[in-house]
């Protein structure tokens, strides 16, 4: 046993047991390092402090809407004993910012930051995420109890309930009689022979410029009775934006290719729907009132009689029976009473015939002039949802609207969410579909004027 220990022990005495106390290259550049990096990361970040670059406390890229704040982390962070200590708040946000309620009796109102997050690169901050809505829309609540809306939605593909506009008992309120399966159909009698009308024939945004297919041949009154009705509708959805964006042309660009302006009859319909009253004139009345047309009527046949006199002269069949030939005879009129019956008979065949294949005419019971309902077309379908039809113009219309098979005036032609779903749904391969693709938070009706207070030299330091 003692000849078979002997050869262990005097390995073991080879050994240095005093190995770790003599110095060692990666011991001694291991002793440096660690004493070396963190001077140089202090003296780095004195440096930047000196210079007043603020960069280095950064916690990742700023958003492109915010980059010229990099430099600038006091701009969002206050400051609390020379240390950026503090998470950025909503007074930060608004300082720059008017971001008003969504709903003066909404029961929570998140921080601005819970939504929109920065330092997470080039994504738009309006970019948020669903959490950001069903934190309060998967179980909707209001300070009143009364909800408008539906009180669950998890996300667009989930829950999302059918759109309002189409929900059971929901009509077109306009009351313009238009059959569009019926103007969509092929060869249609135009004013230079067969026609086929496209959708764009009659629906435009309202920035469009290009010349209208069948707007009326000349200009009249109607054109700019038209053209006040289209811009009044314009600008009643502009109205829904806030003032500070209504005064932008990025604003009035974005709002006049968004949506379709209503279609007006002296862009649209006069080429084909004249309003021809008498044979003597080959113009037609004015796409106007009542009281707009009983004087343009009057007009034209006042002078009219003045230029031709002998017209007050006319022949009347004597009454008698309808068997045996009558005799002709002649009466002759003033020209008030010429005037007067001219008028008469052209307001009966306008009236009671052209204008009230589209119109609801109604005559009062000792009214002169009838009145003619209010069009009501809807200027906009979905006030609480954001659309462009540019972003859509690769898809035909009829894709998305049932022209082609709608004979109603009631008809809705709006697509509902199953159409959408087509595109818009999760998916790697799908259009967008987060609350924030239709959805905005604040009301910027309420949206309040904002005035700067950074200045140019101090987002250049």
């Amino acid at each position: 046993m003692a000849g078979a220990e002997r050869p262990t022990k005097r390995r073991a005495q080879r050994i240095d047991m005093n190995y770790f106390k003599r110095p060692h290259p990666f011991r001694s550049w291991r002793l440096w390092l660690s004493v070396a990096v963190p001077l140089v990361a202090v003296a780095w970040i004195a440096w930047h402090a000196v210079g007043g670059n603020q960069r280095v406390y950064s916690a990742g890229q700023m958003s492109s809407a915010h980059a010229v704040l990099a430099a600038k982390c006091d701009a969002c962070h206050f400051t609390m004993a020379g240390f950026f200590n503090q998470k950025t708040s909503d007074r930060a946000c608004l300082a720059c910012h008017d971001g008003p309620i969504h709903h003066t009796d909404q029961v929570f109102t998140p921080h601005c930051s819970s939504c929109h997050e920065e330092h997470r690169g080039l994504p738009q901050l309006a970019q948020t995420s669903d959490a950001a809505c069903t934190q309060c829309h998967a179980d909707l609540r209001s300070t009143t109890g009364n909800l408008k809306f539906v009180r669950g939605i998890e996300n667009f593909g989930s829950g999302h309930p059918e759109f309002a506009a189409l929900r059971p008992g929901a009509v077109d309120p306009g009351t313009i009689k238009l059959n569009h399966a019926v103007h969509m159909k092929k060869n249609l009698a135009g004013p230079n022979g067969p026609v086929e009308l496209d959708c764009d024939d009659c629906h435009r945004p309202p920035d469009s410029t290009d010349p209208w297919r069948f707007a009326a041949p000349t200009p009249q009154a109607s054109m700019n009775a038209s053209t006040t009705a289209t811009n009044g509708m314009a600008s009643a959805s502009l109205s829904s934006m806030p003032p500070s964006m209504q005064k932008s042309d990025r604003a009035a660009m974005v709002l006049a290719r968004a949506l379709m302006a209503p279609p007006a009859y002296a862009k649209t319909c006069a080429a084909c729907h004249g309003l021809q009253f008498d044979k003597r004139f080959a113009e037609g009345a004015p796409h106007d009132t009542p009281e707009v047309i009983h004087t343009f009527l009057l007009q034209k046949f006042t002078h009219y009689i003045a230029a031709h006199p002998a017209e007050v002269r006319e022949s009347a069949p004597v009454p008698g029976l309808p068997q045996k030939q009558q005799p002709v005879a002649l009466r002759v009129l003033t020209p008030q009473q010429w005037v007067t019956e001219r008028v008469a008979e052209s307001e009966q065949l306008l009236y009671g015939k052209t204008c009230r294949q589209c119109h609801q005419i109604d005559f009062g019971p000792a009214a002169a002039l009838p009145v003619v309902g209010k069009s009501n077309i809807t200027p906009r379908w979905m006030p609480h949802a954001n659309f462009n039809h540019d972003r859509h113009q690769m898809v035909a219309c009829t894709e998305c609207h049932a022209a082609l098979t709608s004979r109603e005036t009631s008809d809705i032609l709006m697509p509902g969410i199953a159409t959408c779903e087509k595109c818009h749904h999760s998916g790697k391969d799908a259009a967008e579909a987060r609350c924030f693709e239709c959805h905005t938070y604040h009301d910027w009706t309420k949206a309040k004027e904002m005035k700067g207070k950074l200045t140019l030299s101090g987002l250049g330091e």
